[in-house]
């Protein structure tokens, strides 16, 4: 990172450099995590079937934690010195992934889709908190209070997605589609 790139000041003890590398892994993360709010968002308005209620009741709790989380980050990024990135233009940029796929479907096809978004989601959280675990023991601690509600929630979506002797519908699908296509096949 080039010297101009640097923050002017970061938190006690960390470097300017280290406090731009951790603030770097932070974008990551307020990026998925701002674009895991408005797929949640967009589900709550797109399920339908006979397990509507519970699913749409579901979504909204978890849209308002992520957008918890999107604000912890965004504050811990200004706290290392950097400024935070969260316009639609930069997330879309700066993305991995391919925007959620699914419109109106049924609960079971959304939640097969969901298991996938976070499995991806929390996977990259881990990582996140493991590269920074060493420079910043704020920062992981942060994102391992964040994995703690992401897995409840994907756990919540998986007993949705499980039989009765354990088995998940969605079991060896990586994408969205298929997922969403398995999850309905069992039904």
């Amino acid at each position: 990172m080039a010297r101009k790139d640097l923050p002017k000041y970061t938190v006690p003890s960390l470097t300017p450099e280290d406090g731009a590398k951790v603030a770097a892994i932070l974008q990551t993360r307020l990026d998925a995590l701002n674009d895991l709010a408005l797929t949640l968002k967009h589900i709550h308005w797109n399920v339908v079937g006979p397990h509507f209620i519970a699913v749409h009741e579901m979504i909204d709790p978890q849209v308002e934690a992520v957008r918890a989380m999107v604000d912890a980050i965004a504050e811990r990024i200004a706290t290392l010195g950097v400024a935070p990135v969260g316009t639609p233009g930069a997330l879309v940029r700066n993305r991995t992934w391919d925007d959620y796929s699914i419109g109106r479907a049924l609960t079971t096809e959304h939640l097969g889709a969901l298991d996938v978004v976070y499995v991806g989601v929390i996977t990259d959280h881990r990582k996140a908190a493991e590269d920074v675990e060493e420079l910043d023991t704020v920062t992981n601690d942060l994102l391992v209070g964040h994995l703690h509600e992401l897995e409840l929630f994907h756990w919540f979506v998986r007993a949705h997605l499980e039989s009765s002797g354990g088995s998940l519908s969605t079991q060896s699908t990586h994408t969205e589609k298929s997922a969403a296509k398995k999850a309905s096949a069992a039904e």
